[in-house]
C-alpha cells in the first residue's frame, strides 16, 4: 500500500539549492547512492571563526559551461566515499537546503569531480528519505508544470 503523503519522483528531476545560488539544476535520482554528490571545481578548504569551511565553483548548467557560481559552505563532515567505478576518495560533506517541487528540506551533499558523468548531481537515498517514492520509468514528476 502506498502512503498518500509521499511524493512520487522520476529518475530525473529539477531541483534548487537556494543557499548555493542554484535555482534550476537537473539531477539524476540514484537509489543506489547513499549520499547525494555534486560536481564542483576548485575546492579550497579554509577556516572561518574557528570552523572549517570550503569554497568551490559550480557550473549549474551542463549545456552552458560559461556560467559559473562561486560558493562557500561549512564543512559538516569528511567521508571516504566509494564511487560507482569502485575507487574510494575522501570527500567534503556540506549540508544545504534543497527545493524539489514545492518542498524544501536540508540534505547532505558530497563535493567531487563528476566531469565524466552525464549529470552534475546525483540525488541519493539519504536525501530521498521517507518522503519520496521513485518511479524510474518517468522523469520530472515533481517539477511544477508551467
Amino acid at each position: 500500500m502506498v502512503s498518500k503523503e509521499k511524493t512520487i519522483i522520476g529518475r530525473l528531476e529539477s531541483i534548487a539549492l537556494p543557499d548555493l545560488g542554484i535555482d534550476d539544476m537537473q539531477v539524476r535520482v540514484d537509489t543506489g547512492a547513499k549520499t547525494s554528490s555534486l560536481h564542483v571545481d576548485n575546492i579550497v578548504k579554509y577556516m572561518q571563526n574557528g570552523k572549517p569551511w570550503v569554497k568551490f565553483d559550480i557550473h549549474p548548467d551542463i549545456h552552458n559551461v560559461e556560467k559559473l557560481i562561486s560558493c562557500k559552505a561549512v564543512i559538516s563532515d569528511i567521508r571516504k566515499i566509494k564511487s560507482s567505478n569502485g575507487t574510494a576518495e575522501q570527500r567534503y560533506v556540506i549540508e544545504t537546503p534543497m527545493t524539489l517541487g514545492k518542498e524544501t528540506w536540508p540534505i547532505e551533499i558530497t563535493l567531487t569531480d563528476r566531469t565524466d558523468m552525464n549529470y552534475l548531481m546525483l540525488f541519493g537515498r539519504e536525501a530521498i528519505g521517507k518522503r519520496l517514492l521513485v518511479d524510474p520509468s518517468k522523469v520530472f514528476l515533481a517539477t511544477p508544470k508551467s
